[in-house]
């Protein structure tokens, strides 16, 4: 039986993996932001699954938090930093307390969370981290910039730690969804119109994201027993993509990345200091 705790469990892809863990015969902890959600998430099994209200993003809380939970199990084998905002908007339009509060829930917030769980973790030399990603941060479109850059920036911490973390037996595996059947398309927060020559992009973008909330391909269970699976593979993945459509895109973004290298590696190689 793994002990898990994952963040932002009242919907979506955090909901959803919270029900599959515990389908699993696993115990679920998990953050939500007010006392109905508890109230909701812990009635899902009467032992095996516990709710704490939390902000990612309020770094006290989530040291207090995590350090109760992990108590509490008797230790947190996964965590699964699941909760974040998303948001459009072009960089000039964006401003920067819009920008900010994207990186200090999607950057800041998971970072605190890792914290929080690291020294129990390392004491016990074991663990799983799972930091959910996004495939904006490979195929990032104008527009979402600020999104796919605090994703990515996820990804780099990511990688990091799991280098840091090896010899402690703690593995890292980021999981970058495609667009997924949940509430964060709608939930997705929009930069203010000022700029006349961005009205029609952002018109075309909007319409475009608009028309995809609701009709997403992916389903959020079957994305959830897939990270399931994952979390009991040894070793897990370092990156699992998840949808046909990251599968698609991270491989062409990648595949065009090589290829520009390619092109361009006589002028790479070329920056050393000439041999005498």
């Amino acid at each position: 039986m793994k002990k898990w705790f994952i963040t932002g469990v009242s919907s979506g892809l955090g909901r959803a993996l919270a029900i599959a863990a515990l389908g699993a015969g696993d115990c679920v902890a998990g953050s939500v932001r007010h006392e109905g959600a508890r109230d909701e998430f812990n009635a899902l099994h009467p032992d095996r699954a516990q709710a704490f209200i939390m902000d990612v993003a309020d770094f006290d809380a989530v040291t207090r938090n995590i350090q109760q939970a992990d108590e509490a199990s008797g230790g947190i084998d996964v965590l699964v930093n699941n909760a974040g905002v998303s948001l459009e908007g072009t960089l000039e339009e964006t401003g920067w307390a819009e920008i900010y509060e994207q990186f200090r829930v999607n950057v800041f917030g998971p970072v605190a969370v890792m914290k929080a769980v690291l020294p129990a973790m390392r004491a016990r030399r074991r663990g799983l981290i799972v930091n959910v990603t996004s495939l904006a941060g490979y195929a990032t479109g104008g527009g979402t910039g600020f999104y796919g850059g605090a994703k990515l920036a996820l990804e780099g911490v990511s990688k990091s730690l799991a280098k840091e973390c090896a010899p402690f037996g703690i593995e890292v595996m980021t999981v970058i969804p495609g667009a997924f059947r949940t509430d964060l398309g709608s939930n997705r927060r929009s930069a203010r119109d000022s700029i006349a020559d961005y009205a029609a992009q952002n018109a075309a973008r909007r319409a475009r994201l608009a028309a995809l909330s609701g009709h997403q391909r992916g389903d959020p269970a079957r994305a959830a027993q897939a990270i399931v699976m994952a979390v009991n593979t040894a070793p897990p993945p370092r990156r699992l993509v998840l949808g046909v459509d990251a599968a698609d895109s991270v491989a062409a973004d990648l595949m065009a990345f090589g290829e520009e290298m390619r092109q361009w590696e006589s002028v790479s190689r070329a920056t050393d200091f000439l041999q005498n």
